[in-house]
């Protein structure tokens, strides 16, 4: 539904990812393209929003919730801190309050390990500026690696190993780096890719001001034919 990092522009939104499951409608992060949700989910189903970290850009599009008219709960997962991050986020006078949300919601907290609700997932800390969890689901028989915001490192690799799909971010262009504001290049995430292996790696939260267009996407497909896929908003890929 969003696939820049930072800012919304000509290119898409900011990130956020419906996962369509069986029993779930599944959003890894809640950035600008989250408005898009109702068009894609069938908001019957229990929807979980799984946070990675509370930089802006994975968060603002929650203010939108309010206009979502979901019919079963809707659960947060994200870091320790996580409710109260959300509470100090959604309230007056900047949106409206959680508690004033017309429908179930709740925060799940979680720490590094594997959790068995509201379905089976694995969480690990990755290597960013701040406190950020990258996610392993199960799903209907499938594993997805979900992440984002991060340097490279090991827990990139187990998160990600043998899974079907692996999403990350691509925010850095060939033969950057930062110690300071960790992200990963494209030939960083193919290392993970091969280090773990994944079946398919998809990448993600390309940084709106180093890939200030979609041809600057999609050269790195020109680059690694057959071996990843560049997302667009609205992208759909099916497993």
């Amino acid at each position: 539904m969003g696939t820049n990092g930072w800012y919304d522009t000509d290119t898409g939104n900011t990130l956020s990812i419906l996962i369509r499951s069986k029993d779930f409608n599944v959003v890894l992060d809640a950035g600008g393209g989250l408005y898009k949700l109702d068009r894609y989910a069938d908001l019957s189903k229990p929807t979980v929003i799984m946070l990675s970290h509370h930089h802006l850009d994975h968060l603002i599009g929650l203010h939108q919730l309010v206009r979502f008219r979901f019919k079963n709960k809707v659960t947060v997962v994200g870091l320790i801190g996580t409710y109260d991050a959300l509470h100090e986020l959604l309230r007056e006078p900047y949106t409206v309050p959680m508690g004033l949300l017309p429908y179930n919601i709740e925060t799940l907290e979680v720490k590094e390990g594997m959790h068995d609700r509201p379905f089976t997932f694995h969480s690990r800390l990755l290597f960013h500026s701040s406190p950020c969890l990258g996610y392993r689901l199960e799903l209907d028989g499938m594993s997805i690696a979900f992440c984002t915001d991060t340097g490279p490192c090991k827990n990139t690799i187990e998160l990600a190993r043998n899974v079907d799909l692996l999403i990350t971010e691509s925010a850095f262009r060939t033969g950057e780096s930062s110690d300071l504001w960790p992200h990963l290049t494209p030939e960083d995430a193919l290392h993970i890719k091969e280090e773990s292996g994944a079946k398919r790696l998809v990448l993600t939260h390309f940084d709106a001001f180093k890939y200030p267009t979609l041809a600057d996407r999609e050269d790195i497909e020109l680059r690694y034919p057959g071996k990843l896929t560049v997302s667009k908003d609205n992208m759909m890929i099916t497993l």
